[in-house]
């Protein structure tokens, strides 16, 4: 987050949005240490995120999708804050197609972040049916058992 907040426009802000107090108290602090004055943090959940509609050019989020049980509100909330032509990069885990539930439910488990993983056809469906465009989902590394990291990326249309 403060990366993001050192690369916007010199008038620009960058949210940070956590559910824990004690997170949200380490993020200001390190950006107070790091003397960065645009980034702002919002107490929140990503199913209910505390800002205006089309309110933000760009939203990124690194592997806390996975854990939200209601992944088409989380679209939602993200589609209602962006602006017309604003995108998301997303990094995230996916699980391959012929992943038994078994299977599916261990690899979970062993991997942090990866607790109700989509397979890749599944993000993009919920990514167009929220009406994003320009979808691309590409697998970036292998977390082993029929799990990947991927990146996600999309945009709002104009």
């Amino acid at each position: 987050m403060l990366l993001s907040a050192r690369r916007v426009a010199p008038d620009g802000i960058a949210y940070g949005l956590d559910a824990s107090d004690a997170m949200l108290a380490l993020a200001r602090a390190n950006a107070a240490e790091a003397e960065v004055s645009n980034a702002r943090f919002l107490h929140g959940r990503i199913e209910d995120v505390p800002l205006p509609d089309t309110s933000v050019d760009v939203v990124i989020s690194n592997c806390v999708i996975n854990l939200s049980a209601d992944k088409p509100a989380v679209l939602a909330e993200t589609f209602r804050v962006l602006r017309p032509g604003g995108r998301i990069g997303i990094s995230d885990v996916i699980a391959a197609v012929d992943l038994d539930p078994a299977t599916r439910a261990d690899a979970e488990a062993r991997v942090g972040c990866a607790r109700g993983t989509l397979t890749a056809a599944e993000y993009e469906r919920l990514l167009a049916e929220t009406g994003f465009t320009g979808i691309t989902i590409t697998p970036v590394g292998d977390a082993g058992d029929g799990l990947h990291s991927a990146i996600v990326r999309a945009g709002k249309p104009r």
